[in-house]
């Protein structure tokens, strides 16, 4: 059964140890250690390179000496996308260039105040969604919806040295008071974000077809959002060679209380991102059912 521990890999020392290189080097130097990182994740994480390489041979379909590789350049993409969100966080933004595809989206529908749903993936690097909105001086609130079981000493770690965020995050909670939390948000005119990509053993989930094989995915959000009449937006930050990255913002059609219809529009959505920017997936583990 595909299901995520809700805990990423990685050490304090080696997040200090980026830190330093970046502050001290540079990003592109931090860039260059990185390729020994993704070589240590490549030669020794048995379990995640068998759920990586499944994506690339049997999902997109590439020949068994491609999705080796493509395993590879996978972590080391990822590493990436956490040495940026460190360094523009950090106060590096202006080492970045930016690209707004569909912000006029999101510029009406805070216009409209009525509060808004979007919903991402584990896919680029959405965690530096905020910075793209500061580009352009959109004057809201975010609220992130996660769960809060990422290791506590690398966030205060990263916390030190990195800037406040202006993102408020909802924290998923068994007594589902996050729920009373989310209407609040909406109903203040803020923008609510999930991702719609990982469950949880024992939550309720929804079935869909995703890259031709059925996946389990989350039903909170897609409940959540076809329910409260809301505008409903998928939200992606891809990277992109030389510090580049490309916002891309789409507004879903929602039919009140049709949840599985929200969830196929949802999946064709990640489909076609991943048809651009197939390194970009960056779920480690057993995604697909009996696979």
């Amino acid at each position: 059964m595909s299901q995520w521990d809700g805990k990423s890999k990685g050490t304090v020392l080696g997040y200090r140890i980026f830190v330093f290189l970046i502050q001290k080097a540079g990003i592109k130097a931090a860039y260059v250690l990185l390729y020994f990182v993704a070589s240590y994740y490549f030669l020794f994480l048995k379990k995640s390179n068998k759920a990586i390489f499944y994506y690339f041979k049997e999902r997109l379909h590439y020949s068994n000496f491609k999705s080796k590789k493509m395993v590879f350049k996978s972590y080391y993409t990822f590493g990436q996308t956490i040495i940026d969100k460190v360094s523009i966080s950090a106060g590096m933004r202006n080492k970045f260039t930016y690209e707004f595809d569909g912000i006029e989206i999101l510029k009406n529908l805070l216009a409209e105040k009525k509060g808004g749903v979007l919903i991402s993936a584990h896919v680029g690097n959405f965690e530096i969604a905020e910075h793209f909105f500061g580009e352009i001086d959109l004057d809201f609130q975010i609220n992130l919806v996660t769960t809060d079981l990422e290791h506590s000493a690398i966030k205060k770690y990263l916390e030190s040295v990195t800037q406040k965020s202006t993102v408020k995050f909802i924290i998923i909670k068994d007594d589902l008071s996050h729920i009373f939390e989310i209407n609040a948000a909406l109903a203040n005119n803020e923008l609510v974000c999930f991702t719609g990509d990982r469950y949880f053993e024992g939550t309720k989930s929804l079935s869909e077809k995703l890259l031709g094989q059925q996946a389990n995915f989350p039903a909170g959000p897609f409940l959540i959002a076809s329910r409260l009449k809301v505008p409903v937006v998928f939200v992606y930050v891809m990277k992109e060679p030389n510090l580049h990255y490309h916002l891309y913002a789409r507004e879903a059609a929602v039919k009140h209380r049709d949840e599985k219809g929200l969830l196929k529009a949802y999946v064709e959505s990640v489909e076609n991102i991943l048809q651009k920017y197939p390194l970009q997936w960056f779920n480690y583990f057993d995604f697909w059912k009996n696979n």
